[in-house]
């Protein structure tokens, strides 16, 4: 009886230990916010902070562990390769931007502290994972990135746009045949947060068969 007992104790402990990090975890979750890259300044992570980054990304769901994904940082001192490139994107799709138009093209290189390019991996690979899967085990990753970094305090948000299907981009990042620049996570320290946002409730977005 001796031994029951204390099964039932561990498993009442256990259950208590799980509850917690439900609720640790819906914190996180509910409380995340996108921050734009205009509003986030230095400090930047720290190396050992950026480690932890991408080991939550590590920990997405991989079917098949092909590693369908992989970040690109670019430090400062490359910035403005990044700003350059941003600019003739611009030029090659409107050849008639202003002067302004394209200066704020390159501006946005320069805002996060900490900028990484998401890159998915979608050429051949063994086993033959649906494209479909690879882009869902990205977004997994990014999402484990933006949770980590919100459980430090740090803001995080992503910026796309049509700059990622330039050639030019494609070139600066050495993106091989297969592979696709999807967005940029920029990480920093927050200047300046919106309101919260209306979620959609379950009744929104569930269904029954």
């Amino acid at each position: 009886m001796r031994k029951n007992a204390d099964d039932g104790k561990e498993r009442c402990a256990a259950a208590v230990v799980d509850e917690e990090l439900c609720e640790i975890a819906a914190t996180l979750i509910q409380t995340r916010q996108n921050i734009p890259a205009r509003h986030l300044r230095e400090p930047a992570p720290s190396a050992q902070q950026r480690q932890q980054l991408l080991d939550a990304a590590a920990a997405a769901p991989d079917h098949g562990l092909i590693n369908p994904w992989r970040f690109i940082v670019i430090p400062q001192d490359k910035r403005a390769l990044l700003a350059e490139v941003f600019a003739q994107a611009l030029v090659d799709r409107d050849p008639d931007a202003t002067p302004e138009q394209i200066a704020t093209a390159r501006e946005k290189a320069q805002r996060a502290p900490l900028l990484l390019l998401a890159v998915a991996r979608l050429g051949p690979a063994e086993p033959a994972i649906r494209p479909l899967e690879r882009m869902v085990s990205l977004g997994c990753a990014i999402q484990n990135m933006l949770l980590m970094a919100h459980a430090m305090s740090f803001g995080a948000g992503l910026t796309s746009g049509q700059a990622l299907d330039s050639p030019r981009l494609q070139a600066l990042f050495g993106l091989s045949e297969g592979e696709q620049a999807v967005c940029f996570v920029n990480v920093g320290t927050v200047s300046k947060r919106k309101s919260p946002r209306a979620r959609p409730l379950a009744g929104d977005f569930l269904s029954s068969l």
